[in-house]
């Protein structure tokens, strides 16, 4: 199987070490809009252009390898820009991440390195786990979901689509995250945050404040 990673920034370098890690195949090439990286390469990789080349590449499989907390939809953007079928996309998972049988894993999701998922569950499509996030029972991961490393979901808690958790946050048993909201390093989430809100702090309050958002993420 080829794989293309779209994106090269520093998450298409940390997928890059598990696909490595897994013994698996270099990717062919990474792909980023950014002009000024067209021929460079990126750990031995090469970037062979713009993210429309997925097209050319009909047989190659593809990870998106964008996550930003300042863009919480940005993964789903490209994504969904693409256009591709749900075949199309690879997942990743580091062989240092444990993984209990039967959690079902969508397409285009990566799980790096110490990723503990405890108990049968789903995680959604183009879901982000970066080094030590854990999962607790009966969680739910919406598509597009990232999670910052050591961020920590206690049992049956709902991550809507496009949610960012920073760093080390804490997430308390039963509470769910709206779609696109973003919770700030260190957190601790003891109640519901709605939809497209930032929260920070311990415990994690609503943040109101544009200026503030940028430095406690």
């Amino acid at each position: 199987m080829t794989l293309l990673l779209v994106g090269a920034g520093g998450l298409a370098r940390e997928v890059l070490a598990a696909i490595r890690a897994a013994g698996r195949p270099d990717p062919i090439g990474l792909l980023d809009d950014r002009p000024a990286l067209a021929g460079s390469e990126v750990d031995g990789v090469p970037v062979l252009g713009g993210s429309d080349l997925v097209h050319e590449h009909t047989g190659a499989q593809v990870v998106v390898c964008v996550a930003n907390a300042r863009r919480p939809a940005g993964r789903r953007d490209v994504v969904r820009r693409l256009g591709l079928p749900p075949e199309r996309y690879a997942a990743v998972v580091h062989p240092n991440a444990s993984i209990a049988p039967g959690v079902e894993i969508g397409e285009g999701t990566v799980l790096l390195a110490g990723v503990v998922i405890t108990a049968p569950q789903r995680v959604g499509a183009h879901v982000v786990a970066m080094p030590h996030v854990l999962l607790t029972h009966d969680d739910v991961v919406g598509d597009f979901v990232t999670m910052a490393g050591r961020a920590t979901l206690a049992g049956a808690v709902e991550v809507g689509e496009s949610a960012y958790l920073g760093s080390g946050c804490l997430v308390r048993e039963g509470v769910r995250i709206g779609a696109e909201a973003v919770i700030g390093m260190g957190a601790t989430v003891l109640d519901d945050v709605p939809a497209g809100e930032t929260w920070v702090g311990l415990p994690a309050r609503k943040l109101t404040s544009p200026a503030v958002r940028l430095e406690a993420l």
